[in-house]
């Protein structure tokens, strides 16, 4: 019986990978980086910093400067903010509510590596999330792909990956999530191919999180 549900942010609880795909071009046109709008929703749930380090050996064949990385970041996640709507995902909370009537721990695992992250999730999803019980780039060496962050999830929960769920939208974070051995349900609300992530190793695949929400007691009771 799972224990704990572990859940991707952007693209999953916020509708908000259009804002950040949008933003992410924009620097990488100024910066002279080569990109397309598709490689930031191939890329989601890297850290920023390994993000810009992709594009630099892409486009410049070496690694940026850290200066670089704080700069390039700074100025995506202000264009982030200017353009985000802040919108909460619709059917998030509805699955929100299932995983609490099922007596779950929830907890966030993500990329992201905003400052007013924790602010936002409290205001927009009151008494699900604890900011002990969050991952974020902040807290890790190895951003998605790599395991480190459902693993640290996992510690922060106190439970096996037996006993846990992991909702993603991103193809990386799915393969970080079925890296660390859990149960991984995909919601695609982005506009790659489902077999993308599929091919990742999601187990369920939903088109958005209203439906997850309604087969929500039939997955954990399986």
């Amino acid at each position: 019986m799972p224990k704990a549900v572990l859940f991707d942010m952007d693209g999953v609880l916020y509708d908000s990978m259009p804002f950040h795909a949008r933003a992410w071009k924009e620097i990488a046109n100024r910066y002279h980086l080569i990109s397309s709008l598709e490689d930031f929703y191939l890329l989601e749930g890297r850290t920023g910093e390994s993000t810009i380090n992709l594009l630099f050996q892409r486009t410049f064949q070496r690694d940026a400067t850290e200066q670089e990385k704080q700069t390039i970041y700074q100025e995506k996640a202000d264009l982030f903010n200017q353009y985000n709507s802040g919108t909460v995902m619709q059917g998030a909370l509805d699955v929100l509510n299932a995983v609490k009537a099922s007596h779950l721990q929830t907890l966030i695992v993500t990329g992201s590596g905003q400052h007013s992250l924790f602010d936002k999730v409290k205001h927009d999803f009151p008494g699900y999330f604890e900011r002990e019980k969050m991952v974020t780039a902040y807290d890790v060496t190895h951003g998605k792909p790599h395991p480190e962050p459902y693993l640290m999830g996992l510690e922060k929960a106190g439970v096996e990956a037996h006993e846990a769920i992991v909702v993603e939208n991103a193809p990386l974070g799915v393969q970080a999530a079925v890296a660390a051995g859990i149960f991984t349900i995909a919601v695609n609300t982005g506009p790659l191919p489902d077999q993308l992530l599929l091919d990742a190793g999601a187990s369920l695949l939903f088109h958005d999180m209203a439906t997850l929400a309604s087969q929500w007691q039939s997955i954990v009771n399986q």
